[in-house]
């Protein structure tokens, strides 16, 4: 006795659609091959043929008018009448389909454009189409998507004196072509209305088949997977206990409900490690955010029933970044292992009982703290956790610095849910860091009221421009060898008509956390180049402009797109623009940047690092990063006279700077006695108040002049 043989879900489902396949590929192919040979062929063949006729007519017209204008135009470019050549190109610009009509000479100079006062006169052909032209022996034809360029030269004596270029229009060729084929498109949709009869019968046939497919399917497949998905809906609700599935068949579908059922058990045990890993930081082994949150608002129930207290710290780190952009950050996951475990430890020894510490992300961490007298004892949370990540770090053979700000917020005093006590605590963090770093501040209603000013503040800067607001002054920048003026740094002021004289060190910190410090940047390089195009010194080369280039600015790569329409826009020569970067603008991504910096300098812009010495790496940037000079920082020059350090590091980065053929330039001279020493060492440039102090533009101009 045979065995039935078990054909399985697979070998029924491989029927079924071998059934089906070859119904649909018959149908299909019977329309493919009817509709390809009567409708594709016919469409494509005589709009190829239509196309082609509207092309050779368009160009035999081109040719003969370029011809004509040649011959017509050959002895009046030879004399140069230009009244006789304007004649002879308005008359072709008379032409049908005629756009533009071009004469010019052998250097392909314009000569004529058939306009009253030629306002390209002189000037070189720059289109895409003109080097062919220039350089086309007889007739040339040049196509674009809108236009035909036809192109004929002018010989007297067998020598080239000049050309001439006709363009013409595509448009009415289109039109043309498209009339054409508007029949011939009408003809072939009555052919497919034709065969809409035969397809509407297949698709009858085609219907039936898949009803009987879908019953079959419904009841050997959809069923038992509509089961699968009821009890994977339980498991995502975690009811693992109501997960009943079972099946005796003997097919794939049963292989399948089986292995479910297993899988349900494996998720079920492995659970409780998921939700673990879930709740907690990778990094640094402590609660993640989501984990900070859940333990907080559990914290706040509780304490609303016994009317406790507790601290809210929000730690941030001062200048995390660049570890990261210096050492890797590989060093920088291990500079936060290592201060995570400093915090854990400070909270500890301060009697940190129930304390929840958590990464809350990148460089920030958040301490959950209760005690007796909660704001004494989370100040003196705060000043340890201060000092311990102060201490320095030894990471691979070196110490590395960090710091720390540090914001509180105290509950129920400053607020009684969780996500305002985190805004607060983000609010006093941020006073911290602008009250100098590495400090703490505890939350008050009035941050809330500096945060309310500083969005305030943002949303007048924006308009500012626009109303006249803001304004450009200049500070002269002077030759130490001879005192010579060669140059104005331009700087930033508004005059708010209600706050008065905003100072830049508030608006432009405003400006660039709001990123309106491009729309703002643009506006200043733009204006400065136009006060620069105003500025000469009878006999002298034209003083240049400093403008300061934000790190935003860099980091969007289109700056040098951005100066190159500014030069255009008016007139400066790119060697009168010096852009002025600081260290760390270039620090974040000092690869783009050397290739934006490269792109720049190759117009003939001058690049300065500014603020130099300040920076985390220093002199190591001028071998990597291309620039013409070096501001060094004011807080050197101050102490120029009274300490011999900053007098050695200013004579070493004039000499490695001048070594490298790098112009060097001292910010801040007070002083007579600071000047001459800067004189003495080689410094080439210099600024300050005692050299001079910002002025409006109309006064540097007048410096200039005289």
């Amino acid at each position: 006795m045979k065995l039935p043989v078990k054909l399985g879900l697979r070998g029924e489902l491989l029927l079924i659609m071998c059934g089906v396949l070859l119904v649909v590929a018959a149908l299909v192919a019977a329309l493919w091959l009817h509709e390809k040979s009567s409708s594709r062929d016919a469409r494509e063949l005589s709009a190829s043929a239509m196309r082609e006729l509207a092309r050779e007519g368009l160009l035999g017209r081109g040719q003969t008018l370029s011809s004509q204008l040649a011959d017509a135009a050959t002895n009046p470019l030879y004399y140069l009448d230009l009244a006789k050549l304007g004649e002879l190109a308005r008359a072709t610009l008379r032409q049908p389909d005629v756009v533009y009509v071009v004469i010019h000479d052998a250097e392909g100079q314009v000569v004529h454009d058939g306009s009253g006062d030629i306002p390209a006169f002189g000037q070189p052909m720059s289109d895409p189409m003109a080097y062919e032209a220039l350089n086309a022996e007889g007739v040339h034809g040049q196509w674009s998507d809108k236009l035909l360029d036809v192109a004929s030269p002018i010989r007297i004596g067998g020598e080239r004196i000049g050309g001439v270029r006709v363009g013409l229009s595509r448009e009415s060729a289109n039109r043309r072509e498209q009339e054409m084929l508007e029949p011939l498109a009408e003809r072939l949709q009555a052919a497919s209305n034709e065969h809409l009869g035969w397809i509407l019968a297949l698709m009858a046939a085609l219907a039936a088949m898949g009803i009987s497919a879908v019953s079959l399917l419904q009841r050997r497949i959809v069923a038992p997977i509509s089961g699968l998905a009821e009890a994977a809906a339980r498991i995502e609700q975690g009811r693992y206990a109501d997960v009943k599935v079972a099946s005796d068949r003997q097919d794939e579908i049963g292989e399948l409900v089986r292995a479910f059922a297993r899988m349900s058990e494996s998720v079920a045990r492995h659970d409780r490690d998921i939700r673990r890993m879930a709740y907690t930081d990778s990094l640094t082994g402590l609660s993640n955010r989501l984990a900070f949150r859940e333990a907080l608002d559990a914290r706040l129930l509780t304490l609303q029933a016994s009317s406790g207290e507790l601290a809210l710290l929000f730690v941030d780190l001062d200048d995390f970044k660049r570890v990261n952009d210096t050492l890797g950050h590989e060093a920088g996951d291990e500079v936060l292992g290592q201060l995570s475990m400093r915090i854990r430890m400070a909270v500890e020894r301060l009697g940190g009982v129930g304390a929840e510490i958590a990464r809350f992300g990148g460089d920030e961490f958040i301490v959950l703290f209760m005690a007796e007298d909660i704001r004494t004892s989370s100040g003196h949370l705060a000043e340890s956790l201060i000092e311990e990540i102060q201490r320095p770090l030894v990471l691979r053979g070196r110490q590395v610095f960090l710091g720390a700000s540090v914001g509180i917020t105290l509950f129920p005093f400053d607020a009684s849910s969780a996500g305002q006590l985190l805004k607060n605590a983000d609010i006093a963090m941020y006073q911290a860091k602008v009250a100098g770093k590495g400090c703490y501040r505890f939350y008050s209603k009035a941050m809330d009221q500096a945060v309310e000013r500083r969005v305030q503040l943002e949303e007048e800067l924006r308009g500012a421009w626009d109303r006249g607001e803001l304004s450009l002054h200049y500070q002269p920048i002077y030759r130490l060898a001879d005192k010579r003026l060669m140059g104005a740094e331009a700087l930033c002021r508004w005059q708010h008509p209600r706050l008065g004289v905003v100072p830049p060190s508030v608006f432009i910190e405003v400006a660039e956390q709001s990123g309106l410090i491009e729309s703002l940047g643009r506006h200043v390089l733009v204006q400065a180049c136009q006060d620069a195009a105003t500025w000469s010194q009878p006999g002298m080369e034209p003083p240049f402009v400093s403008v300061n280039i934000s790190p935003r600015q860099l980091r969007t790569g289109d700056l040098p797109d951005v100066v190159a329409s500014a030069l255009a826009a008016t007139g400066v020569m790119p060697r009168q623009l010096h852009l002025e970067l600081t260290e760390t603008a270039v620090l974040g991504d000092e690869v783009q940047a050397s290739a934006l910096l490269s792109r720049l300098r190759a117009t003939g812009v001058k690049v300065w690092l500014d603020d130099f010495g300040t920076g985390f790496s220093g002199l190591s940037h001028l071998r990597r990063v291309p620039v013409d000079g070096v501001k060094i920082d004011r807080s050197f020059v101050a102490d120029v006279l009274r300490d011999p350090d900053d007098l050695a590091l200013t004579s070493a980065i004039i000499a490695m700077a001048h070594s490298l053929g790098i112009t060097v330039v001292a910010e801040g001279i007070e002083s007579e006695g600071q000047n001459e020493v800067l004189r003495e060492r080689g410094c080439d440039q210099g600024q300050g108040f005692w050299l001079g102090r910002p002025m409006p533009a109309a006064e540097i101009q007048r410096h200039f002049r005289e």
